[in-house]
């Protein structure tokens, strides 16, 4: 009986088909964006009263304000192991520049016009700095008000100052992901069967990925 093949990032399947992300990339993705949606809900539950109707994806107020510190730590632990896979691919390089000059064509869907990209374009790269930031700045301003009976005698106006800029913190995550979902399942279709299933068409890889399906095609 032979072993199983290990599948990685850029194999060339026989059915025309390229692996986009690994079994290992996506189950990341899919843990850090479960508890990013959770923390996202109940964060806006308990940010305005008029959203106060979203505890209830906790299952009760009481239960949603227990969970929200706990799984905004699992989305942070998430983040952290991402950041260990995708961090080198998501420095800047020369054509990121040239991305963000021709962005005004990729809004407006005219891919023809828009410079190749990596594995990750300039957008996406951008969205992952912004959501790893400010995950970092939820998480020291979140275990302060998730603690301040700790804090020292005299030191609660520190919270006048914590929890404006956990709010800040959590309003930047909130656009940079209605954004990440807009892009990635209605403007470019085919990107979400990617992060599900972990492949794409070579047409696809080559359409709106172009430098990195060269490289791979190469290897």
């Amino acid at each position: 009986m032979s072993s199983p093949t290990v599948v990685r990032e850029g194999t060339i399947l026989p059915a025309g088909e390229i692996v986009r992300y690994t079994h290992k990339e996506r189950v990341v993705h899919w843990v850090n964006g479960v508890t990013y949606l959770f923390c996202m809900l109940t964060g806006l539950a308990f940010y305005s009263p008029y959203l106060y109707w979203l505890s209830y994806v906790g299952g009760s107020p009481a239960a949603a304000r227990t969970l929200h510190p706990w799984s905004g730590l699992f989305f942070f632990v998430a983040m952290i192991w991402m950041h260990s896979l995708w961090k080198l691919q998501m420095v800047a390089t020369p054509e990121d520049k040239a991305w963000k000059d021709g962005i005004k064509n990729y809004i407006e869907n005219r891919d023809d016009l828009v410079p190749a990209a990596g594995r990750f374009n300039a957008g996406q790269k951008l969205f992952y700095w912004a959501m790893y930031y400010s995950a970092i700045i939820l998480l020291l301003t979140g275990v302060v008000m998730w603690f301040p009976e700790l804090m020292p005698r005299g030191w609660h106006w520190v919270l006048t100052i914590v929890v404006p800029v956990h709010a800040a913190a959590a309003l930047v995550t909130i656009g940079a992901f209605i954004i990440h979902v807009y892009m990635g399942v209605l403007m470019v279709p085919g990107g979400l069967k990617g992060i599900l299933y972990g492949r794409v068409s070579e047409e696809w890889a080559a359409h709106h990925h172009k430098l990195w399906y060269n490289k791979m095609k190469k290897q």
